[in-house]
């Protein structure tokens, strides 16, 4: 049962209502703005009447977090009056769009935020290492530069066991959506990396080496606003620090409450229906900015011209094996959504109706347009394709096989981040170094278990092509001094989950075409038909889109200029 936050925020319209209140809309009389008849939305203080494509003052962008691109043409297929399907009619579908590698949910973001790949952006992961900072809490900024982990997710909470993140709200988790709309507060710089030139810690938002589409609209005197997973989102205020208003980012991985329901030590994504109840606060802070306030729903501050969440509902029924009495994933084959991935979906239909119909509500039809995409897909979708594989031993393996003939250097790999692909970094950053560990994980194999829980065994360590030293560095498009770039990138084979146990049936990271190939919708205010564009796109040109629709330049984008990211095609 998912709370109703009652006392707290805007209240919501009634379920059955606005879903069918928003089909119907969507459904019926050609697009957003068909339900509104004639009548204009007022200007917002955001964005002056008409500034934008066909006078759109509004863009709400929304990431469903491992949707695949096969996963919404289902789900509109074989729910006709869906909202989906409503929005789907009545929008521009891209169809080969592919996220950036590697598909983790940090490059993923982003690239629709700022136009950029990892090479412009700086970011390969949320945890990566990083070969040209001191490591987190450094004091003293002498000598050599050693290198350090820069960990841009939970790590960096005041609390990370704590919903509001170390807030210290009273009342949790009834009372998040009184949290903090300023990151920084609930932050801890001592869990950052350490600029050796200044010798102080490296906030989010300045790790991140170029602007983003807040940024823009926030020097254009535009309200922005943004919800996540992690207060380390801050990374969108951009280098500049000041491109997002409203931001609630209440954290994913700190205990699930009340932990009487979901367990003691487990987190949101542990259950499926906890990730629904996490997801749910995050949805009522858009319908309070979609109806004019901060997330809170309690100061008026104007609907903003660029908002929006990401969703991590779909993300973990892909990935959990089996989620109250559900099987999760999907039926052999990989195409058809099991039981629980069903459930997920409808859910997310139902809470993209809710917006829907806020929008109608407050007469916003006319001037707003939404985007659906995903940070990153998930592999394997078919289960009879999943081999789990425990990476520690194979990377205790290579150090211990590199010390062997190099004693001194006893942690050759000194950090590596392995979902269903492999990036390492190197203590040797020779070409020497990077080949001994390519060699080693193509010549040896390694154990695992399938589906079932049956052992098995993998060649080339689940691998099928590993890029070392200055070929992983050209993989990525970058020098090889690149102190962030790894020193050693594997592409799994298909269904390879570097995982121990069997808790993941599925996961993201990878180069795997459904690890990447992820759905763009935009519909737009009075677009009667909807139109399939098969052209290859990428979700970087997401980024240049939102600012065209507003009337601002996407040139104002310093990726947009740097990997001359264009606006997606058909607008």
């Amino acid at each position: 049962m998912r709370s109703r936050f009652h006392g707290h925020g805007r209240p919501r319209l009634s379920r059955a209502v606005a879903v069918a209140a928003s089909a119907a809309a969507v459904l019926g009389t050609g697009g957003l703005a068909g339900a509104t008849a004639a009548s204009a939305s007022p200007a917002s203080p955001a964005s002056p009447a008409g500034s934008g494509h066909r006078g759109i003052q509004h863009v709400l962008l929304i990431s469903v977090d491992g949707m695949h691109q096969q996963d919404l043409a289902w789900y509109v297929k074989t729910h006709p009056s869906s909202v989906l399907a409503g929005l789907y009619g009545h929008g521009l579908e891209y169809s080969s769009a592919l996220t950036p590698f590697p598909s983790d949910s940090t490059p993923g973001m982003v690239a629709q935020v700022t136009g950029g790949n990892p090479r412009t952006t700086g970011e390969y992961y949320d945890d990566t290492w990083n070969h040209d900072v001191f490591p987190a809490g450094t004091t003293n900024c002498t000598g050599p530069v050693p290198g350090g982990e820069a960990a841009y997710e939970e790590a960096l909470d005041v609390n990370p066991n704590s919903l509001d993140a170390g807030q210290g709200l009273a009342g949790l988790p009834g009372s998040i959506l009184q949290m903090t709309s300023n990151p920084n507060d609930v932050l801890n710089p001592k869990a950052m990396v350490v600029d050796p030139t200044t010798c102080k810690p490296i906030y989010p938002n300045k790790y991140l080496l170029v602007n983003t589409i807040f940024n823009v609209a926030h020097d254009a005197g535009m309200l922005t606003a943004w919800s996540d997973k992690h207060p380390a989102y801050q990374m969108f205020d951009g280098p500049s620090g000041d491109g997002v208003d409203d931001f609630f980012t209440p954290e994913i991985n700190s205990q699930a409450l009340p932990a009487s329901k979901w367990g003691t030590g487990n987190d949101w994504t542990t259950d499926n229906a906890a990730t629904m109840q996490y997801d749910s606060y995050k949805v009522q802070a858009i319908l309070n900015e979609i109806d004019g306030f901060d997330h809170s729903g309690t100061h008026h501050m104007g609907t903003p011209a660029i908002f929006g969440m990401n969703f991590q509902t779909i993300s973990t029924a892909q990935k959990l094996p089996k989620s109250d009495g559900l099987t999760g994933g999907y039926l052999a084959g990989g195409l058809i959504p099991g039981p629980l991935l069903t459930r997920a979906l409808n859910w997310l239909d139902g809470e993209l109706g809710l917006m829907v119909a806020h929008i109608q509500k407050d007469h916003l039809a006319d001037s707003t347009a939404i985007i659906i995409s995903a940070k990153h897909g998930q592999s394997p979708t078919d289960p009879n394709a999943l081999k789990r594989v425990p990476d520690g031993p194979i990377i205790s393996a290579i150090n211990a096989a590199w010390a062997a003939t190099h004693p001194s250097n006893k942690s050759l790999v000194i950090f590596s981040v392995d979902d269903d692909g492999m990036l390492l970094w190197l203590s040797d950053r020779s070409q020497t170094a990077a080949n001994f560990v390519k060699k080693y994980l193509l010549t040896h194999t390694a154990p695992g278990n399938n589906i079932n829980g049956s052992p098995i065994t993998v060649t080339k360590s689940g691998l099928k092509k590993v890029y070392a030293g200055e070929a992983a560095a050209n993989f990525m498009g970058v020098p090889w001094s690149d102190p962030r770039v790894p020193d050693v990138i594997g592409i799994s084979q298909y269904g390879t989950v570097y995982t121990g146990g069997m808790k993941k049936i599925a996961e993201h990271g990878g180069d795997a075409f459904q690890d990447r190939n992820v759905p763009i919708l935009i519909t737009l205010p009075g677009l009667r038909y909807g139109q399939q564009i098969g052209a290859p796109v990428e979700t970087t040109e997401i980024a240049p889109t939102i600012l065209k629709l507003l009337g601002l330049n996407p040139r104002a984008l310093q990726a947009v200029r740097i990997e001359h990211t264009p606006v997606l095609p058909g607008l």
